[in-house]
């Protein structure tokens, strides 16, 4: 255990974190590097250039360090000279490094990867400086005891400014200078010396080899030949390969068919002792006996309690997903549940819909996370879906006194039955350059937000936080965000409870039928004009009909917008060359009657694309 670490890497999207893992595996010798973020395997990943899933892999390093640093000092005792001596020929070290995502929607994943670590390497871009993620990663790390070690990162650029961000993360964390490494993750610079750091500085395991085993899942993937993979690092005891072990929320009873280490790909070990981060495969099929913070002991001699710390994801934006072919909702149930095993924060229950029959409806923890979601639906499980217009968790008040979770505007009570609406609150850290204070306050304003307080970081820099309801920042906020402020700000939240506040549902109806999946809640200010820019939207994407179609938007009864599509007419007077009037009249009157006949039978097809523009409204 003495010469095990194991560590992650946190810090804000795009600091570099994935390519200064690359830069340790291959000064480790692990892998030979043939591409840029070998640890970000999805295709999507690497299109995007971000870390969706956290990944784990083991590293083996020889440590001389301690011996370089002592061969100077002349006034060693011949003991200490002689340690120095082993020292300076290496010391074989087991280092477990866990890749974690920095999108402020991947939090959950960071979180779990905390779990299971000693240590962390805090990594900020030279270029940007710290921001608001790497805050709200870095108290994440604080509040489960983890040795940091802060590392610059990228002091290879032309506009790196290492001085000014040392001096901003001193400020936060409060360390010394000296503690602070810089390195390149692009050349190679400071790599021995992070290495170094992770070996001196951060705690090894602590735990019993002679306890009963206690094992703490943080990650599973789903694999088609071998069933479920559940990845663990073990807290007490030792596992072996053919150990009957169960996994202690579920009490479900397994044989470890096969266990092993992390490498690129998996290495089969006999056992694995206390400190060791490793998988273990048991044949497992269902995707509901795997729970991610669950605790894996033996059937034989079972833990007295599992480990604490884990908290069940809450999703925060919930959208309907539905299928384009009704026939394939059970195939689309089915990719849900493989994709969970991927993405333990994806949550699913089934609902069904007057415009687009059966389907589910989604947790999700934000508006990335659902277009993840989805396009992963589409490449992977090659499904092609609708997804409806995102909304949050309402907490609905009755006249009776009854409390009412609301995930969809159509799962409402009546609006006389309704006593009060409460909606979820944020508290938002937007960190900034200063110029662009006036702009970023006016779009909070705008969004209901009130101003907590404001303060400069450093320099130029001011860190905004605000109080905003969540409602308000799932549709197009973050977009906004970064387009007012050239891409400078960053952004972060987390929940602060909920808070009653003035609601209206509003519903889209097409020739007076509603569409269900197009309601939505609105604030009862913003009601109006948001009616008017959903029907003037509509009106653009629903293709004509031969009859006229009537776009309202309604609060209850009463309409507050209303656009029409034209119908496509035929000229059927083109037959008639002058002549008497009432000819022509005669044939526009049958037309007219064919055409009201039309519109009772006739339904409306709404475009995917509608359900689409309402989530960029602007």
């Amino acid at each position: 255990m003495d010469h095990i670490r194991n560590f992650c890497i946190i810090a804000h999207i795009d600091h570099g974190k994935s390519t200064l893992a690359d830069r340790l595996l291959e000064y480790t010798k692990t892998i030979q590097v043939t591409e840029g973020q070998m640890l970000d395997d999805m295709d999507l990943e690497r299109e995007r250039g971000i870390t969706i899933k956290s990944h784990a892999i083991q590293m083996e390093y020889m440590y001389k360090g301690a011996g370089k640093r002592n061969q100077n000092q002349e006034d060693l005792n011949s003991g200490e000279r002689e340690h120095a001596r082993t020292e300076s020929i290496g010391e074989k070290y087991i280092l477990n490094l866990i890749d974690t995502p920095g999108h402020v929607d991947f939090s959950y994943e960071v979180s779990r990867s905390i779990a299971a670590c000693e240590g962390a390497l805090l990594v900020v871009d030279a270029t940007q400086g710290v921001q608001a993620q790497t805050i709200s990663n870095l108290y994440l790390a604080i509040d489960n005891n983890l040795e940091i070690i802060p590392v610059i990162n990228k002091i290879d650029m032309p506009s790196a400014m290492p001085d000014e961000v040392e001096d901003e993360i001193v400020e936060l964390i409060g360390c010394d200078r000296s503690e602070i490494l810089r390195a390149s993750g692009k050349t190679g610079e400071g790599v021995e010396d992070i290495l170094n750091a992770v070996v001196e500085r951060i705690p090894h395991p602590v735990g019993d080899e002679k306890a009963p085993l206690q094992a703490l899942i943080f990650d599973s993937v789903f694999n088609s030949f071998r069933g479920i993979i559940a990845y663990f690092k073990i807290t007490n005891g030792t596992i072996r390969q053919g150990d009957k072990v169960k996994f202690f929320n579920t009490g479900q009873e397994y044989v470890a068919d096969e266990v092993g280490v992390l490498k690129m790909d998996m290495i089969p070990r006999k056992e694995l002792q206390t400190g060791e981060v490793g998988y273990i495969i048991s044949g497992i099929k269902n995707a509901k006996e795997v729970k991610v913070g669950d605790t894996i002991t033996h059937v034989a001699t079972p833990c007295e309690k599992a480990i604490e710390g884990f908290q069940e994801v809450k999703p925060m934006v919930f959208a309907g997903v539905y299928p384009i072919d009704p026939v394939d909702y059970e195939n689309l149930r089915a990719s849900l549940e493989k994709l969970q095993l991927n993405d333990a924060s994806l949550t699913f229950t089934p609902e069904t819909s007057i415009a687009l029959g059966f389907g589910f409806r989604c947790g999700f923890l934000g508006l990335l996370h659902m277009e993840i979601v989805q396009e992963r639906l589409d490449r992977e499980f090659d499904m092609d879906v609708i997804t409806t217009v995102p909304n949050v968790t309402y907490m609905c008040y009755t006249k009776q006194g009854e409390v009412k979770e609301v995930h969809n505007p159509s799962g409402l009570p009546d609006q006389t039955m309704i006593d009060h609406i409460e909606e979820p609150y944020i508290k938002a850290s937007i960190i900034t350059a200063a110029d662009y204070i006036g702009p970023i306050m006016t779009l909070c304003l705008d969004k209901r937000g009130e101003l907590i307080d404001q303060q400069y970081v450093s320099g130029n820099r001011v860190e905004l936080r605000f109080m905003l309801p969540l409602g308000e920042i799932v549709i197009d906020f973050y977009d906004k965000l970064k387009s007012i402020s050239k891409g400078y700000a960053s952004f972060d939240y987390h929940i602060d409870g909920f808070r009653p506040s003035k609601l209206a549902k509003l519903d889209i109806l097409l020739n007076g039928e509603p569409v269900d999946a197009l309601s939505t809640l609105t604030h009862q200010d913003n009601a109006v004009t948001f009616g008017r820019r959903m029907c003037e939207k509509l009106k653009e994407l629903i293709p004509r009909q031969q009859f006229d179609i009537a776009i309202q938007a309604a609060i209850g009864a009463k309409i507050i917008a209303r656009e029409t599509v034209k119908q496509v007419r035929k000229d059927v007077t083109a037959k008639c060359y002058g002549g008497d009037v009432s000819r022509k009249r005669k044939l526009l009157e049958k037309q007219k009657r064919g055409k009201k006949r039309m519109k009772q039978i006739g339904n409306v097809e709404v475009p995917q694309k509608a359900f689409l523009a309402v989530l960029k409204l602007d």
